[in-house]
């Protein structure tokens, strides 16, 4: 199945930066005189942009934007301490040199453009759209029109590849195709998509009909 433009989601999708969203929160927490929460809760707050990240992560404590500006300042230490690719997320871009890719996440943009940088993966792609760059974030349409004006769509097939709802939903409200990927920290939301993969290796064989 040929889809000449794609956009990928990045935390969860392209990378496993769990360890130091976690890290993160957790640091946020231990100077508010909190207790640590488990990396499994702080994976399901993730998806929706720091402000929400934080405010789902600080239940006993009033939300404040001061809270999530110094959580900003903490992951910023700690942005590639432990983040990478997922297995097979490398030899899946490399499958696809002949395609236009954008990355589309609710990061800040220069947070993402380091962790693909980090990651080694910022060669393969030809725009990066964070949270800050549109009139909204996903699971609106917005950052990913933006991402198909700047890489040229026009009417070719397009797919939005995440492991969040807020992926699918964009994509649906975009127009265009979507693909969960089950590897990652999300969940689908009940959706309908266009294809599931259980990981990038199957990805892979689906885009491209052939195994890695």
């Amino acid at each position: 199945m040929g889809y000449p433009f794609l956009l990928f989601d990045l935390d969860g999708t392209l990378v496993d930066s769990l360890d130091d969203l976690a890290v993160s929160i957790n640091l946020l927490r231990e100077e508010l005189g909190l207790d640590a929460l488990a990396r499994e809760r702080v994976a399901g707050a993730i998806g929706d942009g720091a402000a929400l990240l934080v405010k789902r992560c600080l239940p006993e404590h009033p939300y404040a934007p001061r809270s999530v500006e110094r959580f900003l300042q903490i992951y910023d230490d700690h942005l590639l301490d432990h983040t990478a690719p997922y297995p097979g997320i490398p030899e899946l871009l490399e499958s696809l040199a002949g395609c236009k890719l954008g990355v589309v996440t609710n990061k800040p943009r220069a947070e993402a453009q380091r962790i693909l940088v980090g990651a080694g993966l910022a060669g393969h792609f030809q725009t990066v759209v964070g949270g800050d760059c549109a009139a909204a974030r996903k699971p609106d349409a917005a950052p990913l029109q933006l991402a198909l004006q700047r890489l040229g769509h026009q009417a070719e097939p397009a797919l939005m590849v995440g492991d969040h709802h807020t992926d699918l939903y964009a994509g649906r409200a975009a127009g265009i195709d979507t693909c969960f990927c089950l590897w990652g920290m999300g969940h689908d939301d009940g959706l309908t998509t266009t294809l599931r993969a259980a990981s990038p290796a199957k990805l892979q064989q689906l885009l491209t009909g052939c195994s890695p």
